[in-house]
């Protein structure tokens, strides 16, 4: 009888848990997103030595050339967590759009655009040299925001980009190096993590 009453309190606390955490992330996604990162940012580093370090403006078509790459990078790691994040809450026979991946959404999404406003501005005003710490400080505050609606992971590789991000403040001149390792190897880092610590156990 105590056996039954323990199992129907863990029912409750798992269910609740579902309504209110998106538990679905995959964190091959994480990996994939890791790998588009540093690729992009070689493929950076190589359009900067082209110029031979010399100061790339907002007018280059160098400039443009490594938008592009950003740009290219985050479709891409759009694109496959939504398709892995799909199949992963298909076998589990939930659906990816419901209450709980909109709030997740929301909370992620406000400190992400506001990050992206800051950064045009940052552009308008050509304080260049700050739009990698940025980019990696806001992407940090975004993971942070939106953990309390989905794994506690995210929370903590929102906190590490957010120390690698005040680092590349304090330490100029090495933005590319720090966002390579803030969006690429702290992402397959913890896609990882999160791989071997859920999915795994799915299979």
């Amino acid at each position: 009888m105590k056996k039954d009453y323990l199992k129907d309190i863990e029912d409750i606390k798992m269910m609740m848990n579902k309504s209110s955490q998106f538990l679905s992330l995959s964190g091959l996604s994480g990996i994939m997103a890791g790998i588009y990162a540093l690729a992009g940012a070689i493929a950076s580093k190589y359009i900067y030595n082209l110029n031979y370090g010399s100061y790339i403006t907002l007018e280059s078509t160098s400039f443009k050339a490594i938008v592009g790459i950003a740009m290219l990078v985050l479709l891409l790691s759009v694109l496959t967590a939504y398709v892995l994040t799909a199949v992963k809450t298909k076998k589990r026979g939930e659906t990816v759009w419901n209450s709980t991946s909109k709030r997740l959404l929301i909370n992620f999404l406000i400190p992400l655009i506001t990050g992206g406003i800051f950064i045009l501005l940052l552009l308008k005003n050509r304080y260049y040299g700050l739009i990698s710490p940025v980019t990696l400080i806001f992407y940090g505050l975004a993971c942070v925001n939106a953990s309390k609606y989905t794994l506690r992971d995210v929370r903590y590789l929102g906190i590490t980009i957010i120390i690698i991000g005040l680092l590349a403040t304090m330490i100029m001149g090495y933005g590319l190096e720090f966002w390579a390792l803030g969006f690429g190897v702290c992402h397959i880092l913890y896609g990882s993590i999160m791989y071997f610590k859920y999915d795994r156990k799915e299979q």
